[in-house]
């Protein structure tokens, strides 16, 4: 059996590229370990095909009698959103739904560590990181600031240092300052405040 042949390269692709799409558009959205698609083939297929099953009335439209010749730019919406357009919003649609009280309750949260919670949500704060040293570092996480994500050693960049007064407030910034990376295994407690 030879995989290069065209009628058998174009079912490898047919039950790979969906299960792919959807796997790439996850690690975009939920911070994962990298996938080695050695080994996740099986599962990349196995996401195809659940595609295909909630899918399948398009299938019954678009290969019905006549219905390419007849709808040609038609045909191939469809055929494109079978394989790209659906396989990239079911991950989107997981993960919007994974939030929802009513379901969150019932299925454990693809976020796995409380860093990428956190951080995921992308809001502004004031933060007061205390390293293990005893010093702590406070300042603005804002637009420009960045956070890493599993499976990628913590850090936090804060955008902008700022003097904290003895009773831990913020008193003002400092002057010139370019912020701060951090680096986890320097902090112990991060504080937020709105």
């Amino acid at each position: 059996m030879n995989i290069w042949e065209p009628d058998k390269l174009i079912l490898f692709i047919a039950l790979f590229m969906p299960g792919f799409v959807s796997i790439k558009v996850y690690e975009l959205i939920i911070a994962t370990k990298r996938h080695d698609f050695k080994n996740s083939f099986l599962e990349a297929v196995g996401f195809s095909v659940l595609n295909f099953a909630a899918l399948s009335w398009l299938f019954l439209i678009v290969f019905s009698p006549g219905f390419s010749k007849n709808h040609p730019i038609l045909f191939s919406l469809i055929v494109f959103s079978i394989f790209f357009v659906f396989p990239a919003l079911w991950p989107i649609i997981f993960v919007r739904l994974s939030k929802w009280k009513r379901i969150s309750k019932y299925i454990i949260s693809p976020i796995s560590m409380p860093w990428d919670y956190v951080f995921s949500k992308r809001k502004s704060a004031w933060v007061i990181a205390h390293l293990k040293d005893g010093r702590k570092i406070g300042g603005k996480y804002s637009i420009n600031s960045r956070a890493s994500a599993y499976p990628n050693q913590r850090q936090i960049y804060i955008e902008e240092l700022w003097v904290l007064k003895e009773n831990g407030g913020f008193n003002k910034p400092i002057e010139r300052s370019g912020g701060a990376i951090i680096f986890e295994d320097e902090i112990s407690i991060i504080e937020f405040f709105n």
